[in-house]
């Protein structure tokens, strides 16, 4: 009798500690929102890395002046915001702690990672899961030439935006690339060959100089509202393995 007490009192002890250990993906998920933003205050930018490489960078306008870029005369951005201590004038985001992949409401940072890859004189902007072979497009550009000091303006496809990520009703410094279909109904949107593909090769054109623009280094991954005040919130980052659900 007393071995059947302590393992029904067990049962309900493992019981109430289920939720400490559910999967961060489904914590993230029910914790944070979004919300629509001015897309003209923004720049979807593919920065040249190294002979062929590339890598994402998004720009925000805060103030009206000084322009945080401003577009060449060859098709190429010059991000002129190097030139100026841009505090409180613009936001750059840099990487996955700037931006991540939501669909139909749930954050997908930790299955799915964004990349920019070369095909031919195009770039795209992808999202790509180790869980799958298909890779997700969310936008293209075509490369007027490659030059180490001038970026690349991406367009969005259709049905994908940018939002901002928001914590009971707070705006933080962390961006979507949001898309309000299911992941179930863009997978199936494969077959025609308009949303997701297999990653092509990439062919290398020929440029300028292709050693990367040296940006200033200064951290713009700290999370905060519009006030100013930190927020203390978990980086929940990009895992190639990841025991969670989606």
């Amino acid at each position: 009798m007393q071995r059947t007490y302590l393992a029904l009192a067990g049962l309900a002890l493992a019981g109430a500690g289920l939720p400490m250990v559910q999967p961060r993906l489904a914590m993230a998920a029910g914790l944070f929102q979004s919300t629509e933003v001015d897309p003209q205050r923004f720049a979807v930018l593919a920065r040249p890395v190294g002979d062929n490489d590339w890598t994402l960078l998004v720009l925000e306008q805060l103030a009206a002046q000084p322009s945080c870029w401003q577009a060449r005369p060859d098709g190429l951005v010059d991000p002129t915001l190097n030139r100026f201590d841009y505090t409180g004038i613009c936001n750059r985001y840099l990487d996955s702690n700037g931006y991540s992949l939501r669909v139909a409401d749930q954050d997908m940072g930790t299955t799915y990672r964004l990349q920019v890859q070369q095909v031919g004189s195009r770039l795209e902007l992808q999202a790509v899961s180790p869980r799958s072979s298909a890779v997700l497009v969310l936008g293209r550009a075509e490369v007027p030439l490659r030059d180490r000091d001038g970026f690349v303006a991406l367009t969005l496809e259709p049905g994908w935006d940018l939002q901002r990520r928001t914590y009971e009703r707070r705006s933080l410094s962390h961006l979507y690339f949001a898309s309000p279909t299911h992941l179930e109904q863009l997978i199936a949107r494969a077959g025609g060959g308009q949303t997701f593909r297999r990653p092509p090769g990439r062919a290398e054109l020929p440029g300028l100089a292709t050693t990367p623009p040296l940006l200033d280094q200064r951290d713009d991954s700290m999370v905060s509202d519009r006030s100013g005040r930190a927020i203390a919130l978990q980086v929940i980052p990009y895992t190639e393995a990841n025991g969670g659900g989606l």
